[in-house]
């Protein structure tokens, strides 16, 4: 189950280690989507808006925790590479404690500041008393998700990425009977969906931290490991802090044109609570593809070997390309089906917002596959800091378009669709750029 990605074929090896990455973040969608679909189908329009808005917001603080794993288990990765286990271990150490420290400030923050994030996301008023309801139980699953997604991330650090899918298995499984038993069998409403969500969360962080003890002792941090080393400290920081803020600019654009959807009233909301499920799902393989191309990146980075990095990427490209337009046209062609999974047939208007979505986007997914190819090759040669240029450039353009192009009568909420792919565009062509000059410099 462990993978070593410095030797043996590429493509075959950067697509097993890929393909459990995969797996777990298509069941990780179920969390929510399971939400939604039992949401859609029993509680109604207005509680599929606000469990649809609240999923936005979710995403928006779990991608600060996830940025922050991420970066941390990028280190981990070149470190396991160069063979420095001893300076593993305390970046294990380092970076569990930070970000365990982060996790209980930002759970602190946002239940305190409720009230606020409803309000600049324009949430209308018939819908707050639903997401509130909603969000407060959602939060207590912070720490979950920190824990989690920590130890996932240092497990596929050093090549497993097998074992962090069979927790997650469970748990999405859990995830699924429990929401229709607490809203279909109980009705408890959005919060019996909710408390599925985070007693499902909190099965899979505390399972895979109790495993990781049991199975990993090399990679507990022992008594002389836990001390603060500055340099050690700055190289996770570097990675961490940098990718936790790419991850969170990506998800507050997301957030900014959430609160532009929802001022086009509950008919949008709705159609785009169910679309963006649906959008996600369709491109979250390539964007784990990607995730698994950077650690195999990493490692091959910390073992030295240029050029099995260069045969790395033309092999991730095309591989990369070939599966976004199979899922483009799956998408495109069976968009209204699709929609139909979430929203009953006689709900028309919704639908046919959402359908209109879907081809959008869905004809557009190779430009988002090469968006995270360039996320992983610049987070596993520890240069962060321009997937944070590039991000911002992607969503920078996204939300300014929305904006303007939603305001012109005649174009309306489309405006805030085709706003997505220019955005993505624009962003592989600055990073495809910038890779082509510093090739040739080398």
């Amino acid at each position: 189950m462990q993978r070593n990605l410095t030797k043996g074929p590429i493509t075959v090896n950067i697509l097993l280690f890929a393909l459990p990455l995969m797996c777990g973040n298509l069941l990780q969608q179920m969390y929510n989507i399971a939400d939604t679909w039992v949401v859609g189908r029993y509680l109604g329009a207005d509680a599929l808006a606000a469990v649809g808005s609240s999923y936005t917001l979710m995403m928006f603080l779990t991608s600060i925790i996830l940025g922050l794993c991420m970066g941390s288990g990028a280190a981990i990765s070149m470190q396991y590479g160069s063979g420095e286990y001893d300076k593993m271990r305390q970046s294990i150490f380092m970076s569990f404690v930070s970000i365990a420290g982060i996790s209980v400030i930002l759970n602190i923050l946002v239940y305190i500041g409720m009230d606020v994030i409803l309000w600049i996301l324009q949430v209308p008023t018939d819908i707050q008393p639903l997401m509130k309801k909603y969000l407060i139980i959602i939060f207590m699953g912070i720490i979950a998700t920190f824990l989690y997604n920590y130890f996932a991330n240092v497990l596929r650090a050093i090549g497993n990425s097998v074992i962090p899918l069979v927790f997650l298995a469970v748990s999405s499984i859990l995830n699924v009977i429990l929401d229709m038993a607490f809203v279909m069998v109980f009705h408890w409403g959005v919060a019996g969906a909710a408390s599925a969500t985070v007693l499902s969360q909190f099965i899979a962080g505390i399972g895979i931290l109790m495993y990781m003890v049991k199975k990993f002792p090399q990679l507990i941090p022992k008594k002389t490991d836990m001390h603060w080393k500055k340099e050690n400290l700055l190289e996770i920081l570097n990675l961490s802090v940098l990718t936790s803020v790419q991850q969170s600019i990506m998800n507050f654009g997301i957030l900014m044109v959430q609160g532009l959807v929802n001022s086009f009233g509950t008919v949008v909301m709705a159609a785009f609570a169910a679309a963006v499920k649906i959008d996600s799902f369709a491109y979250m393989p390539v964007q784990d593809f990607g995730n698994a191309f950077s650690t195999y990146v990493a490692q091959n980075y910390g073992a030295n070997q240029k050029e099995r990095i260069r045969k790395g990427i033309r092999s991730a490209v095309i591989t990369s390309a070939v599966f976004c337009i199979i899922i483009s046209c799956l998408v495109v062609g069976f968009a209204k089906p699709l929609m139909h999974i979430f929203i009953a047939p006689e709900e028309k208007a919704i639908v046919e917002v959402g359908v209109q979505y879907l081809r959008i986007e869905g004809a557009c997914y190779i430009g988002i596959g090469v968006l995270f190819l360039l996320y992983g090759y610049y987070r596993a040669v520890n240069r962060p800091a321009m997937s944070v240029v590039i991000t911002i450039v992607s969503l920078g353009t996204r939300v300014l378009l929305a904006y303007l192009l939603s305001a012109i009568p005649t174009i309306g909420v489309v405006g805030i669709w085709v706003s997505v792919p220019i955005g993505w565009l624009l962003a592989d062509i600055i990073g495809m750029v910038y890779y082509i000059v510093k090739k040739d410099k080398k």
